[in-house]
C-alpha cells in the first residue's frame, strides 16, 4: 500500500510529496477535519487538495471519520477526514545505557503501548535486542501483529552517542544492529541518537506537541539534546546535530571528554552535580537521594542545582539566538527537580536571550519521561515513512531524477 506514494525524485515529486505531507500534518495535529478545514490550513486551492486528499485515501493513509454523536442538522452532512489507525503500525525501542524501552503507536499517532527494562552494564547486543523483542511481544496485552511491520510499519531505534552515516546507511557497528533488528522484526530499521529522538517525541506527543519548533535538552549522565524545526527534526552535517552538552559552559572549567574544557556535560550532568554537593557537605550517591534533599530544603542542594540551572539556562539563551525555538524542554533525571532547576536556567534566559525574545520563549519539563527515546523512534518511523516523511537523509532532497 505505501509503495504507491509518489516518487521523491524531481522537483514535482517533491513538490507533490510536500502538499501530502501537509494535509497529513494536519491531520495528525487537529484530528478529523473537513475538506473546507483543511484547504484553509493547507492554503492550496480547491482543486490541488482534492486531488491530494484523493491520492491519500486511495492509498489508504486517509479515512471518513466517523459522524459525531448529536442530533443531525438538515441538509448534507459534512465528511470529516482523519488518518486511518488501521494503515500501519511502527515500533520505538531506545537502547539506554543500562535499560531498553520499547512503545509502539499506529499510523494515526495513536499509542499503543510502552515497556521498560533494565539490564546489567556491558549486556550484549545480541542479548538487548532478545530483550527488546520479549518487550514488543507485551504490548496491547500481546496483540501487537508484528507480521504487519514488514509491509506497513518500520522500527525506529535510539542508541546512546552520535549515529553517523555513510551513504545513507549507518556506520559499523550500527549497521550491524540494524540487520539484527531488521532480521528479528521483519521491517525496516531507522536508526538515530536517543536524546534527539526523546526531542522529537516531546514535539509529537509530550509537553511541546502544541509547537512546531522546539528545543530539547536533556540533563542526565551526560548532556545532549535535539532541536525540532518546522515540526521536523534537525540532524545537522553528519547527524551530530544536538550536542548541547560540549557548548562551552565555563572557559575556566576542567576537562571534558570530547575533548573541550568547561563544556555543560562537566557542570549540569549527574556525575558532576553530585560531585559538587559532596564538596558543600551533603550526602548522595544517586539522584533520588539529591532529589530528597532538595524537597527537605537542604540550601547545598538548592545552591548546586542553581549553579548548574543558572549555567545552562545561559548556553540554551546562546542557542536561542541562533535558532529562535518557540518552547524549550527540560528533561533526564535532574529536570525531576522541579522549580530548584527551572527557576535558574529561566532567570539565565531572560538574561542573556535578546530583548526581542524575553519572555517569549517558554520553558516547559518534559511530559514523557523514560518512554521518551522509545516514543521517538516511533514517531522517527511514521515521520520516515512514504505516509508521513518529514526527516530526510542529509543531501538527499536535492538530488536530481537521474542521481544513481
Amino acid at each position: 500500500m505505501l509503495d504507491a506514494m509518489h516518487s521523491h525524485g524531481g522537483p514535482l515529486s517533491r513538490l507533490r510529496r510536500g502538499h501530502e505531507e501537509r494535509v497529513l500534518g494536519l491531520l495528525r495535529r487537529h484530528g478529523p477535519q473537513s475538506r473546507a478545514e483543511l484547504g484553509r490550513q493547507a492554503g492550496l486551492s480547491r482543486t490541488t487538495l482534492y486531488d491530494i486528499v484523493g491520492t491519500l485515501v486511495a492509498s489508504g493513509a486517509v479515512v471518513t471519520a466517523a459522524a459525531e454523536p448529536g442530533p443531525r442538522k438538515r441538509g448534507r452532512p459534512v465528511e470529516h477526514l482523519t488518518l486511518n489507525p488501521a494503515a500501519g503500525q511502527a515500533v520505538g525501542i531506545d537502547f539506554a545505557r543500562r535499560a531498553v524501552h520499547v512503545a509502539a503507536a499506529n499510523v494515526a499517532h495513536e499509542v499503543i503501548g510502552s515497556a521498560s527494562r533494565s539490564h546489567p552494564p556491558g549486556l550484549s547486543w545480541e542479548r538487548r535486542v532478545e530483550l527488546a523483542e520479549r518487550l514488543v511481544a507485551t504490548l496491547a496485552g500481546g496483540t501487537l501483529r508484528l507480521a504487519a511491520l514488514g509491509t506497513t510499519g518500520a522500527v525506529g531505534v535510539g542508541v546512546v552517542g552520535p549515529v553517523r552515516t555513510a551513504g545513507g546507511t549507518p556506520e559499523e557497528p550500527l549497521r550491524a544492529l540494524a540487520g539484527l533488528l531488521g532480521k528479528r522484526f521483519g521491517a525496516p530499521v531507522l536508526l538515530d541518537n536517543n536524546t534527539r529522538l526523546a526531542a522529537l517525541a516531546e514535539s509529537t506527543w509530550g509537553a511541546a506537541s502544541s509547537s512546531q519548533d522546539v528545543l530539547y535538552l536533556r540533563l542526565s549522565h551526560g548532556v545532549g539534546g535535539g532541536l525540532v524545526v518546522n515540526g521536523s527534526l534537525h540532524r545537522g552535517m553528519d547527524g551530530l546535530a544536538g550536542e548541547l552538552g560540549h557548548i562551552t559552559a565555563d572557559p575556566d572549567g576542567g576537562p571534558c571528554e570530547c575533548g573541550g574544557r568547561g563544556c555543560l556535560e562537566t557542570i549540569a550532568s549527574i556525575g558532576p552535580v553530585l560531585a559538587s554537593y559532596r564538596a558543600l557537605g551533603g550526602r548522595a550517591d544517586d539522584v533520588p537521594t539529591l532529589l530528597r534533599a532538595v524537597e527537605n530544603g537542604n540550601p547545598a542542594a538548592h545552591q548546586v542545582l542553581r549553579e548548574a540551572g543558572t549555567r545552562t539556562g545561559a548556553v540554551l539563551a546562546g542557542v536561542v539566538n541562533a535558532v529562535g525555538p518557540g518552547v524549550i524542554v527540560l528533561g533526564g533525571e535532574l529536570a525531576r527537580a522541579g522549580e530548584a532547576l527551572l527557576v535558574p536556567v529561566r532567570e539565565a534566559l531572560d538574561a542573556h536571550v535578546m530583548p526581542l525574545a524575553r519572555g517569549r520563549v517558554t520553558l516547559l519539563p518534559a511530559g514523557l519521561g523514560e518512554a521518551g527515546g522509545a516514543l521517538g523512534g516511533v514517531a522517527l518511523a511514521l515521520h520516515e515513512s512514504p505516509l508521513l516523511a518529514r526527516y530526510p537523509a542529509p543531501g538527499s532532497e536535492d538530488l536530481p531524477e537521474d542521481a544513481t
